[in-house]
């Protein structure tokens, strides 16, 4: 990984507190969008933010945003830039929303940022490097059992119909005796995943945008994410599988869950 990208994923994320920081908790406008989720004011000045800087630095690159769509779709290299995930907490006046910020070679998530722009927050994992939390490293936690370990979710209303039984099932088994999932987050969930405070983030429903840049920052600090097959991430995940994505601090763990939730069965999983 070049040390341009890194910089530049960096100044990307700068510009977009800079776009954040004085609307949050303030007086913005807002719309909803065709599948019924509101944008804000904040997202769209934090993505046009950081296009003008890219279209800059790096012409030849590709740019898929979530508020401004695809720039260069044929390109290796592709920047996916979500201003604001989580845009229920900012409307909502709380400081566990993100900036995704993601680097795709040929498909796949080379680099990824997290950054909270609140808070002051910035998680960066390269592939192949340890991920960085303020610029230092961070890890995952050990967890020895699904019996035990925290779960999370953004929410089980935006899970599709048939997927929210097996989330009850993961839940069921890591909270035999009190179900007390950790609920709100997005992207912040898996920021505190890698820095060892969860254990098991689970989503349906998710896009490129949501979750390209999670991966390397995840996989950087020792986790895991993949599809609920057990499958890598990639560009294609969203289509192919729904946006289902698992995310591990202990990758051993990663066939109880899926058992749990029924993605396959344990001796069915190819490694």
């Amino acid at each position: 990984m070049d040390r341009s990208d890194i910089n530049t994923a960096n100044r990307l994320a700068d510009s977009a507190r800079e776009a954040i920081r004085p609307l949050f908790r303030g007086d913005w406008t807002a719309e909803q969008k065709e599948d019924h989720t509101a944008v804000t004011e904040a997202d769209r000045a934090a993505e046009a933010a950081m296009r003008a800087i890219l279209e800059e630095v790096c012409p030849g690159d590709g740019i898929i945003g979530e508020e401004y769509g695809t720039r260069n779709e044929g390109a290796g290299r592709q920047w996916v830039l979500d201003p604001i995930d989580g845009t229920q907490s900012f409307v909502a006046g709380r400081p566990i929303f993100g900036t995704l910020i993601a680097l795709m070679q040929d498909g796949w998530p080379v680099m990824g940022v997290i950054d909270q722009a609140i808070l002051g927050e910035r998680w960066i994992g390269v592939i192949g490097e340890g991920t960085t939390f303020n610029g230092k490293p961070v890890q995952t936690r050990r967890c020895r059992a699904l019996e035990g370990a925290s779960v999370a979710t953004t929410s089980p209303h935006a899970f599709a119909e048939e997927d929210v039984d097996a989330y009850l099932r993961l839940v069921a088994k890591a909270y035999p005796k009190r179900p007390y999932p950790v609920y709100g987050g997005d992207c912040y969930n898996y920021a505190l995943l890698a820095s060892g405070h969860l254990d098991i983030v689970i989503e349906s429903g998710l896009k490129l945008h949501d979750y390209a840049a999670l991966v390397p920052v995840v996989e950087g600090a020792g986790g895991m994410m993949s599809d609920w097959q057990g499958n890598p991430l990639d560009a294609k995940t969203a289509e192919k599988e729904g946006g289902r994505v698992i995310a591990l601090g202990e990758p051993a763990r990663l066939e109880e869950v899926l058992e749990a939730i029924g993605g396959v069965d344990s001796h069915d999983h190819d490694h």
